[in-house]
């Protein structure tokens, strides 16, 4: 009998939540494994098997999602444990057998004021219209910035807002707003669906868990021109390149049109990454924050995103900051190492020469 028979899913996933990890993966021939702080770390388990991890699985899977899975050869679900915590699930097939990643998502949503995001980020819950992006790589915290930001308008805001998500991660509740949630799967059939339908619901704040094609982003750009807040993610490692991705997904032939419709909607680029902390307690957030102004406007429409980090660089009176400086300030509060923060650069030259100023870093 193998080991496994005796457990189900949700012991690993509590035994994940207990120590404190972000993900939980299975995959054959090892432990269940736990992200702990950006570490990879091995459960006291023995070995999967292929069976061992079709048996944890199929039980919390539903009809519908088996047979998506056979189908597509991979799925993205959810799933909750109650006074444990939510994941964010996928799983695909590799080399024959099933690989399954479990993201921990939080039972509460976090305050702003515990993530480490600059105190302009608390601004944007108050705008009125146009984009809002928050970027940054697989696992750096925008699911839940943008949940936060989402919360922060639902306390104090009156309005109607509708999120697309592939799948829901944080379940938020009717506060001060209306707030619904479509989850891609079960409330609709596919995303561009969903996306194609979202304005006819009269909403006020549009959340799209993520721009991932150019379809997505055309809906988001018209959506945000015609008078509505919408928000949404990227893979992008600074504010900058989110400007070039988005620009660099439409044929070359309308890419100037599209420039001027960013121009006009975007209001603010987020890029984040986490980093372990030097006395072990989590990981410290290094934010990088575009705000828009005429400057920031005039260089999308004349396609020299390459200068918005000068600009950045020199506007933090109003609120912004780029990754090179936030990583720097994290140095010098002694929060990370100088090499953590020098192997998170974007400009090392630049970095190295800003922690020259500080014997602290």
């Amino acid at each position: 009998m193998s080991d496994y028979e005796t457990l189900d899913i949700n012991s690993v996933l509590a035994g994940a939540v207990k120590m404190q990890g972000s993900d939980l993966h299975l995959t054959v021939g090892k432990p269940p494994v736990v992200r702990v702080n950006g570490q990879l770390v091995q459960m006291d388990m023995p070995g999967l098997t292929p069976n061992d991890i079709m048996g944890l699985l199929y039980p919390i899977l539903t009809a519908q999602q088996k047979e998506q899975l056979k189908k597509e050869l991979e799925l993205d679900f959810s799933h909750s444990i109650p006074g444990v915590s939510r994941f964010r699930g996928n799983i695909m097939w590799q080399r024959g057998s099933l690989a399954v990643n479990f993201r921990v998502v939080a039972m509460e949503i976090p305050q702003m004021d515990s993530l480490g995001l600059p105190p302009a980020a608390k601004n944007i819950a108050q705008l009125p219209r146009g984009l809002v992006l928050v970027t940054g790589p697989t696992g750096s915290g925008k699911s839940t910035t943008l949940a936060s930001i989402i919360d922060l308008i639902n306390r104090s805001r009156c309005l109607n807002i509708i999120t697309v998500e592939d799948p829901i991660e944080f379940l938020h509740s009717h506060k001060q707003s209306i707030i619904k949630q479509r989850e891609v799967g079960s409330d609709t059939h596919t995303f561009a669906a969903a996306l194609r339908h979202v304005l006819r619901h009269d909403p006020d704040v549009v959340l799209i868990g993520e721009m991932r094609d150019m379809e997505s982003i055309s809906i988001s750009l018209t959506a945000a021109e015609t008078g509505h807040l919408v928000f949404s993610t990227l893979h992008t490692q600074t504010a900058p390149l989110a400007v070039s991705r988005i620009v660099d997904v439409f044929p070359e032939g309308i890419r100037n049109q599209v420039r001027q419709q960013l121009a006009d909607s975007i209001q603010a680029v987020i890029a984040q990454q986490l980093i372990p902390r030097t006395d072990g307690k989590g990981r410290a957030a290094a934010v990088e924050m575009l705000l828009a102004n005429s400057a920031v406007r005039n260089l999308i429409r004349e396609g020299k995103e390459y200068q918005l980090y000068t600009v950045m660089q020199t506007s933090r009176n109003m609120g912004m900051q780029t990754m090179d400086q936030a990583l720097a300030e994290l140095c010098f509060a002694g929060a990370i190492t100088r090499e953590q923060a020098l192997n998170k650069a974007v400009d090392r030259v630049e970095l190295e020469r800003a922690l020259r100023k500080n014997v602290l870093c």
